[in-house]
């Protein structure tokens, strides 16, 4: 659900921005004062993780796929303020390094997969956890319904933004949008439980060394030797657009490095998309790792 430049324009982008940077700001105070913080290299492990399930779209119907967007994974395994940081540096990676969503809409795709995802997902997800065991069925079927709900109310923002910047009638993309993504969101759904159970907090406070290592290795397998192999069919957002025709190419603001997941100067596809991939969760993690150093107070010591 990576809005391009051509999609949004007018004053939805600046708008977007300064919600998106509102959120990001309250997100990192948050963090910052929180007593209970993931450690930095679990925050980052956990970062790289994401960005490496972003890139396995899977197939849903009609030459569509979806892929995982993992707000409320981030949420549920970081916190909700540090999972808002870690969606807000994966779509903003993908922007500038992998040409994946654009620069002038970033506020909205921030708004959209961070504050929203993230955001509100957790807060959901809250409700869930606080009444149910981490382990109960009760809580796996909420976690199911937060992560599918969180895809939708995404899709529903987007379809706002798109209609508030002219693109296209409300009433024409709400529909296809909000239909397209509750399929998505099945998928959504039962990745989110699959990571959570795995990778959940608690039965990993005897053991610090498996809440990095397990995340960091799956996120390198990802990226490196299953992403070539992803879904080549249109997201959902491509494939509505491309139905109501308002997908239109526009020159990037700037070259990537690495744009559209790929190395340009190697010719093999699957070699050239698996090291791309690689490069990502290295940068991913790293960055991630600096930015969560950041948010711990001279006094405080880290905690699982």
């Amino acid at each position: 659900m990576h809005i391009p430049n051509s999609m949004l324009q007018g004053a939805v982008c600046p708008v977007t921005a300064f919600v998106s940077v509102f959120g990001l700001v309250a997100a990192s105070l948050r963090a910052f004062w929180s007593q209970h913080k993931p450690t930095a290299s679990r925050f980052a492990a956990i970062t790289a993780l994401i960005f490496a399930g972003q890139m396995m779209n899977f197939p849903i119907q009609d030459g569509t796929s979806g892929h995982l967007l993992g707000g409320v994974i981030a949420a549920a395994l970081l916190g909700i303020p540090f999972g808002i940081l870690a969606m807000a540096l994966v779509v903003t990676i993908q922007c500038l390094v992998f040409s994946d969503g654009g620069f002038t809409v970033l506020g909205a795709n921030i708004l959209n997969m961070a504050v929203i995802g993230a955001g509100l997902g957790g807060i959901i997800n809250l409700y869930f956890k606080n009444r149910f065991s981490s382990r109960s069925p009760q809580y796996a079927a909420g976690l199911f319904f937060t992560a599918w709900f969180s895809v939708v109310m995404a899709a529903l923002a987007c379809s706002i933004e798109l209609a508030v910047s002219g693109t296209i009638a409300f009433s024409k993309v709400v529909g296809a949008m909000l239909s397209t993504h509750a399929l998505i969101g099945i998928g959504e759904g039962l990745i989110t439980v699959a990571v959570c159970f795995a990778l959940e907090a608690e039965p990993i406070r005897t053991s610090p060394k498996r809440s990095v290592t397990v995340p960091l290795v799956a996120s390198g397998i990802i990226a490196a030797m299953l992403s070539p192999f992803a879904s080549g069919f249109p997201d959902g957002l491509e494939w509505v657009a491309e139905k109501y025709q308002f997908l239109h190419e526009a020159a990037p603001a700037f070259v990537s490095p690495l744009p559209d997941y790929t190395v340009t100067s190697i010719n093999n596809g699957i070699l050239s998309t698996g090291l791309a991939g690689l490069i990502g969760v290295l940068i991913t993690f790293f960055i991630a790792w600096g930015i969560a150093k950041l948010l711990y107070k001279p006094d405080q010591f880290e905690t699982a």
